[in-house]
């Protein structure tokens, strides 16, 4: 057999995958509906770690306090910052009343560590419902915690909400990082839409006090700068226990990365997280970031030498159109749609910066969560 022969094979197999892979997103989750549910208004604990947010705390506190819910406290966690975010934090503090101030100091143990801020906050927090975001974060619309509490029920202790990005014109790093977004919630809802939880993101979520502690927190990955949601939620959902909520009033929005530099750091502190999940939800996600890879560079060097280019040209169109399906739904269901007809090439760009980015992680770890 020759090598072009056995590249057109391994080709096949690799298609055979990727299609494999997004079929399942379509039916799990891309042709799924969003479940509006009967608000319960438990009462919520919503914390949110900051450090040097000043700005963003000032933006954001009073469209959260504006939600339309009627048993909520905030916890607001100052995370050893060295610009005025403690001022603002205790402002907000003496105006409000469901507003509770945690301080990190800087002589504390583990400073620097973003969990160790956190298990402060949720140790400070007075309700047994948790919901996290971020305090760059802007609630999508009054309804946000009355749309994620709605899924918490007798079974259900982890509700995984969506945590997107804001729009910027003319800005192709924008573009990158939304379509990264959307790729990623495409993969962990439908995951958990398959009885398979192994992420969430700290931007949009929440669990049960209960659930952390019983669970020892973060103690098994504490020394890890970085994982206080993924990790976490890799270590304890389940099928029986976890939820998802994608209606578009339960959308946060994140302000993005506006030079390239700073979204490299950013995902590599995500990424070097990924090799201490559970060894069945590594195995899937490299199996699909691998063959995503081998996609282009066998489906490029086949064509290349134009080795039974009808075939190929055939296999790869298949695989763009079983895709574009089940990522065009994904995208539409989170008001993305500007990304559907790039979708190759920002997978393009975004696979081959994930290579320098586990490249450069092999090289040396990210040392600080921010």
């Amino acid at each position: 057999m020759t090598i072009p022969s056995m590249l057109c094979y391994a080709f096949v197999a690799v298609v055979s995958i990727q299609i494999t892979y997004y079929l399942s997103f379509l039916f799990f989750f891309s042709l799924k509906r969003a479940e509006t549910r009967i608000k319960k208004h438990i009462p919520i604990s919503l914390i949110i770690c900051a450090k040097n947010e000043s700005e963003n705390l000032k933006k954001n506190i009073p469209l959260i306090l504006n939600q339309n819910y009627s048993n909520f406290e905030i916890v607001l966690v100052n995370d050893s910052s060295y610009d005025d975010t403690l001022e603002v934090m205790k402002r907000f503090d003496a105006q409000y009343d469901n507003i509770k101030l945690v301080d990190v100091k800087t002589n504390e143990a583990f400073w620097g560590n973003k969990k160790y801020a956190l298990t402060l906050g949720i140790k400070a927090s007075k309700h047994d419902f948790l919901v996290f975001t971020d305090a760059d974060c802007t609630p999508n619309s009054e309804q946000w915690l009355a749309q994620i509490s709605s899924h918490f029920s007798n079974d259900k202790s982890i509700v995984l909400g969506y945590g997107a990005y804001a729009k910027k014109k003319f800005s192709v790093l924008n573009k990158l990082i939304r379509f990264e977004t959307v790729m990623t919630a495409l993969q962990y809802f439908s995951y958990a839409k398959m009885g398979e939880p192994y992420m969430g993101v700290g931007r949009n979520m929440a669990y049960r006090k209960a659930l952390f502690f019983n669970n020892r927190g973060f103690n098994n990955h504490m020394s890890i700068k970085s994982g206080d949601d993924d990790l976490f939620i890799n270590e304890v959902a389940n099928a029986s226990n976890t939820s998802v909520c994608f209606t578009k009033e339960s959308f946060t929005i994140s302000e993005p990365k506006t030079r390239f530099k700073d979204w490299i750091h950013q995902k590599r502190r995500h990424i070097s997280t990924a090799s201490l999940y559970k060894l069945k939800h590594k195995f899937l996600l490299s199996l699909f970031y691998l063959s995503t890879l081998l996609f282009w560079v066998l489906g490029s060097y086949i064509l290349l030498i134009g080795f039974a280019w009808p075939w190929i040209v055939s296999l790869i169109g298949l695989r763009f159109i079983i895709q574009w399906l089940s990522f065009g739904f994904t995208a539409k269901k989170f008001e993305e749609t500007d990304l559907i007809i790039l979708m190759p090439v920002l997978e393009f760009f975004l696979i081959t910066t994930q290579l320098s980015i586990f490249i450069a992680n092999l090289i040396s770890k990210p040392k600080h969560w921010k």
